[in-house]
């Protein structure tokens, strides 16, 4: 089968070029810069990620291109740009101001095979703190923006190519054409991998991997962990068992309307209710990341107890999916630490289960885009993403049962007049946040003191980016209006309106 190989410096978008290229179904691999492999004939070309360093630190990471370049297509991204920029004897400089978001590019070569279908004029995706100051000898000007002139370049008499911005992500409006361009133009890779060949191949690795063992998953009723679950059920049957842990964290009336979602499914399911325990734990954490800790053993606790009733079992199935792992990935490891998620961040170190993530490798859309191929409920396709820690990390500092009141009754009547009025499937993902602030207000003729509510609703289709979505102002003043007038104790509603990056989907 055809490959690309993406080397790998430690941009939290790495996993993005490797969706955007599987998007051409075309399979990739992901490889470290300190341990590239020697190159099979099945490689057509190799992609150099971003990376949060700069090329001009001391310990800044490298690759040994050696049999690489001047041999197979490359294209470097960013940092890999900047990269073979510098080895190659060009000046990189840090910028007076560091670059997010948007720009505009300015084709200077229409014949260039990269950018081929590509309008000079689109927007494209800055995220970098140096930049391209001096190219070296060969190496020819092929884009520039506004700010920047030398944004994309190409290496006369050899197939390598650089661009200072992200083609990959979603805001980069003809990205996904410029890749394609890459990988099925220039590297000529066929076009054979897609949904149903990683549905094949899933099922045949969860059936070596667990054999007759017993399974037990943790379905939230949510895309990710619906999907694992039918990948599951159709690799093993009856040896899979779905527990649903009411943590008291859930949305209003979760609880019981996912039990009867999958009541037509043919999942062994059971409900647990451990709401107690949870609450009881988080008593007086303020800090995000010791709350999802705390939340992820929780759960493992109460799956130990549900699995004693079950009988023996040897495996914990998870919806992991890739933006939970690399926004998790340790500080040495190649990509910085944003955020741990429960369940990869709070796993303890005892834990008896063996551990089966059969999406780990996939963004979102790739999720929807297998669920809709394994045959899901169009309805549990198209539901938000929802925080595996749930409430906790939306209700800011210190959870209490106050507090989750509160959050639950504002979340309810925000989602609730999204799906009224037409608005929820123009959102990938919406949800209030409690503030840890109070403000004053005047309700009747009182003086009040209460809490703030924000709501936050984003476009995506991937989840390492995202951008605010652009409601009604009618809509949103009748959202604010419901909240103050029927929940007890908020006096003021606020939107977000920023991005990620720099900021992240959830406040926590």
């Amino acid at each position: 089968m055809d490959k690309i190989i993406i080397i790998d410096f430690g941009s939290q978008y790495t996993m993005l070029i490797a969706r955007r290229v599987r998007e051409c179904s075309v399979y990739c691999e992901i490889v470290p810069c300190d341990r590239v492999p020697a190159l099979d004939g099945a490689v057509k070309g190799v992609i150099l990620s971003g990376s949060p360093s700069s090329v001009n630190d001391p310990d800044a990471p490298a690759a040994d291109l050696e049999g690489i370049r001047g041999r197979l297509p490359l294209l470097g991204i960013c940092y890999g740009a900047q990269r073979m920029v510098r080895d190659s004897g060009g000046v990189v400089a840090p910028e007076d101001m560091r670059e997010y978001g948007r720009a505009t590019i300015k084709i200077l070569d229409a014949g260039d095979p990269l950018f081929e279908g590509v309008r000079s004029g689109s927007t494209v995706w800055m995220s970098h703190g140096d930049t391209m100051v001096s190219l070296p000898e060969g190496f020819r000007v092929t884009a520039s923006s506004d700010d920047i002139p030398n944004i994309a370049y190409k290496v006369d008499g050899e197939p390598t190519w650089g661009l200072q911005f992200h083609p990959e992500v979603h805001h980069s409006e003809d990205g996904a054409k410029l890749i394609s361009n890459f990988v099925t133009g220039i590297c000529g890779c066929s076009a054979d991998w897609t949904p149903e060949n990683f549905i094949t191949d899933a099922v045949r690795v969860i059936r070596e991997k667990v054999g007759s063992d017993k399974v037990i998953l943790g379905l939230s009723g949510g895309v990710d962990s619906s999907v694992a679950a039918l990948l599951l059920q159709k690799a093993i049957g009856k040896q899979l068992h779905c527990i649903f842990v009411n943590s008291g964290l859930l949305r209003k009336g979760e609880y019981e309307s996912v039990l009867r979602s999958f009541e037509g499914m043919g999942l062994n399911i059971k409900g647990v209710d451990a709401t107690e325990m949870f609450l009881g734990d988080l008593q007086g954490v303020t800090d995000p990341e010791q709350k999802r800790k705390i939340i992820g053993r929780d759960y493992i606790e109460a799956f130990n107890r549900a699995a004693a009733e079950i009988g023996e079992a040897r495996w914990l199935a998870q919806g992991t999916i890739y933006p939970d792992v690399i926004e998790s990935a340790a500080g040495k490891g190649p990509s910085r630490t944003i955020k741990s998620h429960h369940n990869v961040g709070g796993l303890p170190k005892d834990l008896k289960f063996k551990i089966v993530e059969p999406l780990r490798l996939l963004f979102k859309d790739e999720v929807r885009r297998v669920g809709k191929a394994i045959g899901l409920d169009p309805a549990i396709l198209g539901r938000h993403p929802f925080p595996g820690p749930g409430l906790a990390i939306r209700v800011l500092g210190e959870v209490t049962p106050e507090k989750l009141r509160i959050l639950r009754d504002a979340d309810d009547i925000f989602i609730t007049l999204l799906r009224e009025r037409g608005l929820y499937d123009k959102v990938w993902q919406a949800g209030a946040v409690l503030l840890p602030v109070r403000s004053v207000g005047v309700m009747g003729d009182d003086r009040t003191y209460e809490n703030c509510v924000a709501l936050r609703a984003v476009s995506s289709v991937d989840g390492m980016t995202a951008d605010w979505v652009r409601l009604p102002y009618d809509f949103l003043a009748e959202v604010s209006s419901e909240i103050i007038g029927r929940v007890r104790g908020v006096n003021r509603v606020v939107f977000d309106i920023s991005s990620k990056p720099p900021a992240t989907i959830e406040w926590e």
